[in-house]
């Protein structure tokens, strides 16, 4: 097999590309913190309030916070500053216009919780997804995308 093959099927990014990074992306904000009252967060402080925090929450902390590392470096590294605030700008302006026409009520703080969570999503996503919708918008190949 030639490396053009093997390499064109693991460059290949569309729709469902995307879709699994806003899964994964929404997967650990909302289980980090949601106002469901389900979340990591929540657990956490059930247990300082009742029997205490035990090696469980610490291990699973640890899970969440190396997974907010990956995701958090990899939309700083693949969007950089400007692209982060243009992201940013753009998420919410379109969270803005979604008001604007009446589509989102924003009557509770709750509602606004989620909004805000899911935006979060977005962006890491967005982050996630940027080096690989650059290279099929541009063509151009990333340093780190090369094989030695």
């Amino acid at each position: 097999m030639s490396k053009t093959s093997s390499s064109k099927s693991n460059n290949s990014f569309g729709f469902m590309g995307f879709f699994w990074r806003l899964i994964a992306s929404l997967a650990l904000v909302l289980i980090s913190f949601n106002p469901s009252g389900h979340s990591y967060f929540h657990w956490v402080n059930e247990a300082f309030s009742a029997e205490g925090v035990h090696a469980i929450h610490y291990f699973a902390g640890a899970i969440l916070l190396a997974g907010w590392a990956i995701f958090v470096k990899s939309t700083i590294d693949s969007l950089g500053s400007i692209g982060t605030i243009l992201s940013v700008a753009i998420i919410g302006t379109g969270i803005w216009l979604l008001i604007d026409l009446g589509i989102i009520n924003l009557d509770s703080t709750s509602t606004i919780t989620w909004l805000l969570l899911i935006a979060l999503a977005i962006l890491l996503a967005v982050g996630l997804s940027w080096a690989h919708l650059k290279r099929r918008i541009s063509g151009q190949v990333e340093v780190d995308d090369v094989e030695g």
